[in-house]
């Protein structure tokens, strides 16, 4: 029976707590590390494990059955993948419309991998003081919330800023296990900060120059909140590669697309170039919005390189 959790990996060594709050940095037994070889991580933040304890740490033996996980493909090495994190109640993205801006291909492909593996994903809106005196930002967010609350997603509007919207998020992660994850800058940390009333996470300024945040976070970090429940703090993604995802079942990963799928009058429909495609139907009557769409053929033609 696994004996503990990972808390924090750094590819080589991993963080984990014991039943009885012990922390013990572990390395993994070399069959593990032989049995994830098409993943960069065979153990990931979340991961229950057995440990067998040995003089100043321990080490890995076997890893449970995973719930659940969040996986995209490797940034260095494109035919392998790494796993995020695991066994989550949901998987928060933190989405900005400025300083910088979060693109929508980006949080398709982030969607589409967290419905793929069975992960509920909630939106995240930093940043939202921005728009408070800037017409078009507010315009923009307004926008971006409409696309995904009418694709069936929840959406949070909050400001590490000013507090407004924080309550809200510690209710929403109370008790659960959250991933917090997103582009460099958006503001994870000051969030998971806010959050506990404490500074959990070292944060850094934007780059005036690139408009991208520097990496804060370097390594996957599991950090228990004193409400109850656990928020996984990761590196700031700057691309989503998407991993093992069937063309004949994307659809499926797009709720608001699907709905309409079981009224196409072919079974395999693609909806791509098909007649009586009830999906583009829904799409001219405005019924599907076109943001989604796009970026349902983007995916379902590869053209995945960009956000890697």
């Amino acid at each position: 029976m696994p004996n503990g959790l990972v808390m924090k990996s750094t590819g080589s060594h991993y963080l984990v707590r014991l039943p009885d709050g012990q922390v013990l940095m572990c390395t993994a037994r070399g069959k593990l590390r032989l049995r994830g070889s098409t993943t960069t991580n065979p153990i990931a933040v979340g991961d229950h494990v057995q440990v067998e304890q040995q003089p100043g740490g321990g080490v890995i033996t076997a890893v449970a059955p995973r719930s659940n996980y969040v996986i995209r493909r490797s940034t260095n090495l494109s035919r392998e993948a790494h796993i995020i994190a695991a066994n989550l109640h949901q998987a928060l993205l933190v989405v900005t419309v400025a300083q910088p801006e979060t693109h929508l291909g980006f949080i398709d492909r982030y969607l589409v991998a967290a419905e793929a593996y069975g992960v509920q994903a909630v939106l995240l809106f930093n940043k939202i003081d921005l728009c408070a005196s800037d017409e078009s930002l507010r315009q923009r967010l307004n926008a971006y919330i409409d696309i995904y609350t009418h694709a069936g997603y929840r959406c949070l509007s909050v400001s590490a800023q000013t507090g407004e919207g924080i309550d809200q998020l510690r209710e929403l992660v109370r008790g659960r296990v959250s991933l917090i994850s997103g582009n460099s800058g958006v503001g994870k940390s000051s969030l998971l900060n806010r959050i506990e009333g404490s500074e959990l996470q070292r944060t850094d300024a934007i780059s005036d120059v690139h408009q991208t945040g520097r990496h804060t976070t370097t390594f996957s970090e599991m950090f228990e909140l004193a409400e109850g429940g656990y928020i996984i703090d990761t590196p700031g993604i700057k691309g989503f590669g998407l991993v093992d995802i069937d063309r004949a079942e994307l659809a499926r990963y797009f709720p608001d697309l699907f709905e309409h799928a079981p009224q196409c009058r072919f079974h395999n429909c693609t909806h791509t170039h098909e007649p009586a495609c009830a999906v583009r139907d829904a799409l001219e009557q405005g019924l599907i919005e076109p943001t989604r769409y796009e970026n349902y053929l983007s995916i379902y033609y590869g053209n995945d390189d960009k956000y890697r």
